[in-house]
């Protein structure tokens, strides 16, 4: 008789295609940027195992007074309050870039938030109103 231990399927953190949206406000995204943005948003998903989707605006504002300017937009749905994070700069890879930071920062704050709340035992203050009960 052989005793076999049963294997819990192992979940996966690798995303998935539906995972991430990428959308482009007055302005058409490449393939290279597309995957630029999977790629970055990728680490985000093996950071953090309840993420349910991402989203990526990327816009592109051109005024005649001043330079191009680039806004990344990023939406982390997950399980409590979304995480929302935008940045601008001039060029279209550093705001994505700096994006994909401040998200991975956001989430490894929250992570070590969640240890920290955990770990907190807090003793409970029981008032003198109680009534005495006797063991009779």
């Amino acid at each position: 008789m052989t005793l076999e231990k049963e294997h819990k399927p192992r979940k996966d953190t690798r995303m998935k295609e539906n995972d991430v949206i990428i959308s482009g406000v007055h302005m058409d995204l490449t393939e290279a940027l597309k995957n630029n943005v999977r790629a970055k948003a990728e680490k985000l998903f093996r950071h953090e195992d309840k993420i349910m989707r991402i989203r990526v605006e990327l816009e592109h504002h051109s005024n005649s007074t001043s330079a191009d300017e680039f806004i990344a937009k990023g939406h982390i749905e997950i399980n409590n309050k979304p995480m929302i994070i935008s940045i601008s700069s001039d060029d279209l890879y550093k705001s994505i870039d700096e994006l994909m930071e401040k998200l991975d920062r956001k989430l490894r704050r929250r992570s070590r938030l969640e240890r920290v709340k955990r770990k907190d035992v807090h003793e409970v203050d029981i008032g003198e109103g109680l009534p005495k009960v006797s063991m009779a």
